[in-house]
């Protein structure tokens, strides 16, 4: 391990950059690293070689706990020192590149020994000017702050990921992009804030290191406690992902032995296991059914629970087939569950009746397609399988505040 001197531990407190945000940033700076360079050396912390060219180089590795799009975000800043000991030249990350910080002779702005720094709402890229930054990257800034918040969940492009020093689910992948799609704001490009008043830690690099996968599984390991999400996706079977037209039954029985998948159902349903939702059978008729028609095609594991009329001895709507499905999973509040079916006396007016959320499958036409009363009125609708991963966000994404663990 590298030798930290008092000396290194002064000069890096010296040049430390104030780095200025926007009023409306969600995410302050949580800890520096630093690390001094007397000569040519690797970078610990970055992608980029250190040259002092003669002087000394100082690293900075700025971490925030999120940037708008993912979960995780380290910068950084070099100050290079000439060999008299002044600062001679700035350089920031810049959305992956290594930038010259510079607004005219070679330097940024400075408050004595430190440089003066700008950092781009939500995304934490580093600018010299916040005038350039506001006309230059406006548009992109506010759609990366908006409507394409969360887009990458928990990042993964980084050494401490590379290493297996923490791992990712798919709930707290999906969770992180929940909270911050929640966590979308409009920039007002008035840097008011500065990470000195965010409290942030200056540490050596290697300090920061040991730190930073702790503190990403900390930060996942909150996300269910915190993050309005459903927590289960209840999911009829018949005209809502098997064809019941294709049906071909044992002779003198219910037990339907084979039939069609519905087009889209199937990567319907593995979509939304894949994105980590807990997944329920809630059918009726004979379980020997659905094990024909679910096991082979893969889907039937992929549910956490399979609550069959068969077994539980009532039929949908009755209010015994959600309580089971709830109890099976562990579910105390119904606003946190969707039923997906194709029945609107059955499957959406149980739903309805019971607190769910529910969307009714319009696919087929072998049953009723308007509501007979506002107890059949579902959350949504969709014809089309295909589109059911997406319905399913939209609802998540609208719960109120609480709907948590």
């Amino acid at each position: 391990m590298r030798a930290i001197s008092s000396a290194d531990a002064e000069l890096a407190a010296r040049h430390t950059p104030r780095l200025m945000l926007d009023a409306a940033e969600r995410y302050a700076t949580s800890a520096i690293g630093w690390t001094v360079a007397h000569g040519p050396m690797a970078s610990p912390s970055s992608k980029f070689n250190l040259d002092p060219e003669g002087g000394t180089m100082i690293e900075y590795g700025i971490w925030y706990d999120w940037d708008i799009g993912h979960l995780y975000d380290l910068e950084h800043v070099w100050v290079r020192l000439d060999p008299s000991g002044d600062v001679a030249e700035v350089a920031a990350s810049f959305h992956g590149q290594r930038v010259p910080m510079d607004i005219g002779g070679g330097l940024p702005r400075m408050e004595g020994a430190r440089p003066v720094l700008f950092a781009e709402p939500g995304k934490h890229a580093h600018w010299s000017d916040p005038g350039a930054m506001a006309l230059r990257g406006g548009a992109m800034i506010r759609a990366a702050c908006g409507e394409k918040a969360g887009q990458e969940g928990v990042h993964r492009g980084n050494q401490f990921f590379a290493a297996g020093a923490y791992s990712v689910t798919p709930l707290s992948d999906r969770l992180a992009r929940r909270k911050m799609e929640r966590d979308a704001f409009v920039p007002t490009f008035s840097f008011t804030r500065c990470s000195d008043g965010a409290g942030a830690r200056l540490v050596p690099w290697e300090d920061l290191a040991t730190w930073i996968p702790e503190r990403v599984t900390a930060l996942m390991s909150q996300l269910t406690a915190t993050v309005p999400h459903l927590g289960a996706v209840f999911l009829d079977c018949g005209d809502t992902l098997i064809d019941e037209a294709t049906e071909v039954k044992r002779d003198g029985t219910e037990v339907v032995l084979k039939a069609d998948e519905i087009p889209h159902a199937m990567e319907a349903v593995r979509r939304l296991y894949a994105d980590g939702y807990t997944l329920v059978l809630v059918a009726d008729g004979p379980r020997e059914t659905f094990e024909n028609l679910l096991k082979h095609r893969g889907i039937w594991d992929l549910m956490s629970a399979h609550v069959i009329s068969g077994d539980v001895g009532a039929l949908k709507p009755d209010a015994r087939m959600f309580a089971a499905a709830m109890e099976s999973v562990g579910l105390d509040n119904p606003a946190r569950a969707v039923m997906v079916g194709n029945n609107l006396a059955r499957d959406i007016r149980g739903a309805n009746d019971f607190g769910l959320e529910s969307i009714f499958v319009g696919w087929s036409q072998r049953r009723r397609q308007k509501p007979a009363g506002p107890q059949e009125q579902a959350t949504c609708r969709i014809d089309d399988l295909a589109d059911l991963p997406a319905m399913v966000g939209w609802i998540e994404r609208n719960l109120p505040d609480g709907a948590t663990a």
